[in-house]
């Protein structure tokens, strides 16, 4: 992979959660880096800590939760020590966020063109209404939504219509990175596969950077030019999309493709279940977290938190399998 600059970076970020039961470790000590103008798919099974970790990015957590350690470097600048006022700037103009469902998330009394007008003069005050109506007609109509819909409400719009006014709210003030969090969610196949083109044209148009965080292994492989993989609050893997596609390095990562439906499956063959049940974060496992689960897993593996190391340029596995630790206990195996 060509060298890139790098965008927003996160380091050793952990977030948690207080309940009755005790704390839950959402995001757990997580590192790694956004560049410019690239697709990164951050996937994972329910419960993993992946929207934990996209609203991490833009402060955006709300209590019971906090978190309690790391760095966001945005352009240079840690977010962390900005004021509540640096924040609503950063906000929108720097970073924006598309929600899971924009039903929820759209005021139901506004109108389309009140929603973006209103978000560019929030953080441009000085712009007069007209000028902002038109650049919402604008922005709005290269979503492929016709400048009539621009008066209707948010029930008066089909799902995908909903999605590109989520995706416009992003655009509006020309943010660097948007953060899509499960967007295709609630979208039938057809209408996914349209905004999957739509987040594509975009970062071509607009040279955005985009974060995609999904349980859609198929979306990612379409859509993005990176994947980070996510178990249990930990990133796991990280590399181009093919050749973790390709040929998956981290134990969980294999057993995640794995488990996905294939066409080409003998009717008689199973479909791979990875056995067990993701952990309880309030006590996650020792060690690796991934280990009671792992059909590869070693001594060192239940005591030992792995690094995630570098296996090879811009590829990156949290695992003892790559270390002398797996030589010892696979001796004559090439892992």
């Amino acid at each position: 992979m060509s060298e890139k600059q790098e965008l927003m970076n996160i380091r050793d970020l952990s977030v948690e959660y207080t309940t009755r039961l005790g704390q839950v470790s959402a995001v757990d000590h997580v590192s790694f880096d956004i560049h410019k103008g690239e697709i990164l798919g951050l996937v994972g099974e329910s419960g993993c800590g992946k929207s934990t970790m996209g609203k991490a990015l833009m402060r955006m957590i709300q209590p019971p939760g906090k978190i309690t350690t790391g760095q966001i470097i945005f352009d240079g600048e840690d977010i962390m020590t900005f004021d509540q006022n640096q924040m609503r700037d950063f906000r929108g103009n720097k970073v924006s966020m598309i929600f899971q469902d924009p039903m929820t998330s759209l005021n139901p009394v506004q109108r389309v063109d009140e929603h973006v007008i209103e978000a560019i003069q929030v953080h441009e005050p000085e712009t007069k209404a007209d000028t902002a109506l038109g650049r919402a007609q604008t922005l709005i109509q290269k979503l492929g939504i016709q400048k009539r819909r621009m008066n209707s409400y948010p029930h008066q719009l089909s799902g995908g219509m909903r999605q590109r006014v989520m995706v416009g709210l992003g655009l509006v003030l020309n943010a660097n990175l948007i953060i899509a969090d499960e967007a295709t969610t609630s979208l039938d196949v057809i209408v996914e596969a349209k905004l999957a083109d739509q987040l594509r044209d975009i970062r071509e148009e607009f040279g955005v950077s985009l974060l995609v965080i999904t349980h859609n292994i198929a979306l990612v492989a379409e859509l993005s030019d990176r994947v980070a993989v996510m178990y249990a609050g930990h990133v796991v893997e990280i590399g181009d999309v093919e050749p973790i596609f390709d040929e998956p390095l981290h134990p969980y990562t294999k057993g995640l493709l794995d488990s996905i439906p294939n066409i080409k499956l003998n009717e008689k063959e199973e479909l791979y279940k990875m056995p067990g049940e993701p952990p309880n974060l309030t006590h996650p496992p020792s060690g690796c977290r991934f280990h009671p689960r792992c059909p590869l897993a070693m001594p060192i593996c239940s005591n030992q938190e792995p690094p995630l190391k570098e296996v090879s340029p811009g590829r990156l596995v949290k695992c003892w399998l790559f270390s002398e630790h797996a030589k010892k206990a696979y001796p004559g195996v090439e892992v």
